[in-house]
């Protein structure tokens, strides 16, 4: 924009302004020649220095570049590069864990969220050759800004990929049912530290946080005959275990019957040795009375035997001559012994 050179001299109350307009023109065409490109030139280096000044936030990491080659890593904090084109900065950030959809795509996060699924990412084949839709989640974060920056050249994608791949191995080594039930913990990891590897073979300079199972199920088709099939096991799964309970409710009892009946006959068998012993004790000490006394001995054991047999019945034994005494008794009895 021209300058005014009269709006300027009447704002500062000049009387003569045709002379001082004059004056300030000569002065300006004077300095323009003498310090105007310089100054210009100086200004434009000033700003050209200053734009190399960066700011990496706690977050990021710094990498410089000298012509398009890695040349330095910076940390948190201000710092200097040369200016564009001789060196530029790239701030990746390294703890940021980033996150990838395989087998769907989240079209609303809602409330409530809409997913799409893809069955061309999540159908798998199982170790037992069947077909299983696997829905999964992969979280990454950079652990070498340098090799994530100049080794690959599409990070998700590679990372997307090398997952799937994964994926589908630890699925085709393993089970429908393991797959379905138990097994979603071995197959999480598995597929974890495969793909660990692949990305360190790549040196995708990428670290894995976590490889989370979404969504596990059959095929739409098939889907209510392995609902059958899950039903089957479920009720096998009770049978046994009502079985088993049922198994440990009775050999409890049936062992402590068992105990019960060996030591009763344990018990049986000692009592006959001991009667067997005493007996043969007694009839020893007899033995040796009756070589003493033999008379002696038999009279005493036909009394004995006598009196026991005796005791055992109804019948009154009286000695001879006394039939008067007890007779009037025997009459008195006899309509007692008839009835």
């Amino acid at each position: 924009m021209p300058w005014d050179w009269e709006e300027y001299a009447r704002r500062k109350g000049k009387v003569n302004v045709p002379f001082q307009i004059d004056q300030l023109r000569e002065k300006w065409s004077r300095f323009q020649k003498f310090a105007g490109p310089p100054i210009v030139v100086v200004i434009l280096i000033l700003i050209w220095m200053l734009s190399g000044i960066y700011i990496v936030s706690p977050d990021e990491m710094g990498v410089v570049k000298r012509f398009g080659k890695m040349a330095r890593l910076t940390t948190p904090g201000p710092h200097y590069h040369l200016p564009y084109p001789i060196e530029t900065a790239i701030k990746p950030k390294v703890t940021k864990v980033r996150r990838l959809e395989i087998g769907f795509r989240t079209i609303s996060p809602g409330p409530p969220a809409e997913y799409r699924s893809l069955p061309e990412e999540s159908l798998m084949l199982t170790g037992d050759e069947n077909i299983v839709s696997v829905e999964f989640i992969t979280q990454y974060k950079i652990k070498d800004p340098v090799d994530y920056l100049f080794n690959v050249e599409d990070i998700p994608k590679t990372v997307k990929d090398a997952a799937e791949a994964a994926m589908r191995e630890t699925v085709g080594k393993t089970t429908i049912d393991e797959v379905l039930t138990v097994g979603k913990f071995r197959v999480q990891q598995e597929t974890k530290q495969l793909l660990q590897s692949i990305l360190d073979r790549y040196r995708a300079g990428v670290m894995v946080v976590a490889v989370q199972l979404q969504e596990v199920h059959p095929p739409k088709a098939v889907i209510h005959a392995f609902k059958d099939v899950a039903s089957a096991k479920e009720d096998k799964v009770k049978f046994v275990n009502e079985a088993e309970a049922y198994r440990n409710d009775l050999l409890p009892k049936a062992k402590g019957k068992a105990a019960q009946v060996i030591n009763e006959a344990m018990a049986y068998k000692e009592t006959k040795i001991k009667t067997a012993k005493g007996d043969t004790d007694r009839f020893l000490n007899m033995l040796k009375e009756y070589k003493k006394a033999p008379l002696i001995t038999k009279k005493r054991l036909y009394l004995e035997t006598i009196e026991n047999i005796l005791s055992k019945t109804r019948n009154i034994v009286v000695p001879a001559g006394a039939e008067k005494i007890v007779l009037p008794l025997g009459e008195r009895t006899l309509p007692e012994l008839k009835k």
